[in-house]
């Protein structure tokens, strides 16, 4: 999708750890930035402080950002007069966006819904998992290598019927919905920013914070680790959870409280899937790693392996609108900031 040959193509920079550009800047994804921007690579950019720094900085009018980049606090924006736009590849711009940018006016896109998509598939793999026991019963069928007969299994065992809460309809909780939409589940969402039109519209039902944990099998968290989300997910909600319900947290370990799920887990009543935990990584004896009714994964859910280059296309797309003066498909806005992870 190459700039317009009408309009001149914007000078742009790349501004990430050495680590995200390893990862993310393959071959095929600096030929497209390349194709809509006029791309001054190398370097990467991962601090702003440097001579060739300084040089770059003053003849951006675009930055791609990506993991790692540095703030962009008054004297990085000082040392770039002409930037007018930043085009994130990954999530969360809370790193390294400050309010001088928004002063500034600086237009900013991100990848988050790009990013969500692959937190969505797990997620939901995870709730058709977990809702036929697989952790348990491959535990089981390891130890005995014997198949239990399919007519014995307990009618607490199956997909068809449950019901699904969803914490948040953020980027990744609204995917999660869409993405359930072919299962035969309910889906519950609490979102003190969504109201019953709305949620009509997603096509779920708006309950209370407590309402979605006593009547839901399984609850998956999506809400964005915030002042007033910090231990959202307490002792109370947890107590209030059916027997052998199912919490799964991709989101941030510290909006759940740690130790009271820990206790649930350890006395048999929930059962849980964490790819993110409170402190990240759990200390080598914590009691969760014992527990065959806890899965915890390395915080995987997210864009990994081949899933980088969905975040490079979307890039791309959007670095291609803003050049031709259709803005962007994924802004993000000042006045959302207090709601994004």
């Amino acid at each position: 999708m190459p700039t317009p040959p009408h309009r001149p193509r914007p000078t742009a920079a790349l501004a990430m750890s050495p680590g995200a550009a390893a990862a993310l800047l393959a071959p095929d994804a600096l030929t497209a930035f390349g194709e809509v921007c006029a791309l001054q690579h190398p370097p990467v950019l991962h601090d702003f402080t440097g001579e060739r720094a300084r040089d770059l900085l003053g003849r951006a009018e675009v930055l791609i950002t990506g993991w790692g980049c540095p703030p962009l606090d008054e004297a990085a924006l000082a040392a770039a007069p002409r930037l007018r736009a930043v085009v994130h590849t990954a999530g969360s711009v809370r790193g390294h966006l400050t309010p001088a940018c928004w002063e500034r006016g600086i237009e900013v896109s991100s990848a988050a819904a790009a990013n969500a998509l692959p937190v969505a598939e797990y997620t939901v793999a995870m709730i058709l998992l977990t809702g036929k026991h697989v952790l348990e019963r491959a535990h089981a069928f390891k130890a005995t290598r014997r198949r239990d007969d399919p007519l014995d299994t307990p009618r607490t065992v199956g997909n068809y019927g449950r019901t699904v809460g969803i914490l948040s309809a953020s980027h990744v909780g609204r995917r999660v919905v869409e993405l359930l939409r072919p299962y035969d589940v309910r889906v519950l969402l609490h979102d003190p920013y969504v109201d019953e039109a709305e949620a009509a519209a997603l096509g779920v039902r708006a309950v209370g914070l407590g309402e979605l944990f006593e009547r839901s099998d399984i609850v998956s968290v999506h809400t964005p680790l915030l002042p007033a989300t910090r231990g959202l997910v307490g002792r109370r909600e947890i107590a209030a959870m059916r027997r052998d319900a199912v919490l799964i947290n991709t989101a941030r370990g510290a909006v759940v409280d740690q130790d009271a799920l820990t206790e649930a887990v350890l006395a048999g009543r929930v059962r849980v899937v964490l790819d993110v935990t409170e402190p990240e990584v759990l200390p080598p004896g914590h009691p969760l790693w014992g527990c065959e009714n806890a899965l915890i994964t390395p915080h995987l859910a997210g864009s990994q392996g081949n899933e980088w280059q969905r975040l490079t296309d979307v890039a791309t797309r959007e670095l291609a609108r803003w050049a031709a003066g259709d803005g962007f498909a994924h802004p993000v806005r000042a006045d959302r900031l207090e709601f994004l992870a």
